[in-house]
């Protein structure tokens, strides 16, 4: 892949996810509020819809599989799905960069379905819907950590070349103190605003804590089968 993109330049599949959920947003928005219910409740995960509540629920049993999906591309409020896109910009332009657009969708809703049966796992039969891509893009945050560390600078380049760094193993990446310092803390943060109820960046409701970390841990496995062209590091010459 080429080095010399601009740094803003943000990759055609980041911006077509970003856009996909705005104009849901957008749609939403000029619905009437009975309307934007039912379309919010069918695109939603809903743990209850595997208990035997599926056929009570909008959109019915397809919904049992389809919002494994359509849960990402729904947000709870304005705030909550700029805070995302935010996030996205940050970590999704990197992981669309190394792996190309497909392994960007591929990868990404892999970890949003990892978040979902996370949830699921921790709020079965719960009636409360979740909605947002925190837990996909929480997965492109731990993919970018295997390989964030050890870009290095071209000469005459102001900033690391992340596109051709190289990525860490598995087994490096659990060994190397930053990478997991940085989970440590992220998971502790996610917990924190997650068992205490506390509003973060605009999100109503609950935080699905369960699903961000379920995302994250599953983008830290498998990244590594999309990044396969990329040289192996030898933590022990970066750190």
């Amino acid at each position: 892949m080429a080095t010399d993109e601009p740094m803003l330049n943000v990759p055609r599949a980041v911006v077509v996810a970003a856009g996909v959920m705005i104009a849901i947003q957008v749609v939403r928005s000029l619905l009437p509020d009975e309307i934007d219910i039912t379309v919010l409740l069918s695109l939603a995960f809903i743990p209850a819809r595997y208990s035997g509540a599926a056929a009570e629920l909008p959109g019915g049993y397809l919904t049992a599989v389809s919002s494994f999906v359509t849960y990402m591309v729904v947000h709870g409020s304005w705030m909550h799905l700029l805070v995302n896109v935010l996030w996205m910009l940050a970590f999704g332009t990197a992981v669309a960069r190394r792996i190309g657009t497909r392994g960007f969708y591929e990868f990404s809703i892999l970890c949003g379905i990892a978040g979902a049966l996370t949830h699921l796992v921790f709020h079965w039969g719960e009636m409360g819907p979740m909605v947002g891509a925190s837990a996909a893009i929480s997965g492109q945050m731990a993919g970018t950590l295997r390989f964030l560390f050890f870009a290095r600078r071209a000469p005459g380049e102001r900033t690391p070349d992340f596109v051709n760094a190289p990525l860490a193993s598995l087994s490096e990446t659990l060994r190397d103190h930053r990478i997991m310092g940085f989970l440590v803390f992220w998971v502790v943060i996610n917990a924190y605003f997650g068992l205490t109820a506390v509003s973060f960046g605009g999100a109503e409701g609950a935080i699905a804590w369960e699903a961000h970390i379920g995302g994250f841990l599953c983008g830290l496995l498998i990244f590594g089968f999309f990044d396969k062209a990329s040289p192996v590091a030898d933590i022990s010459q970066v750190q």
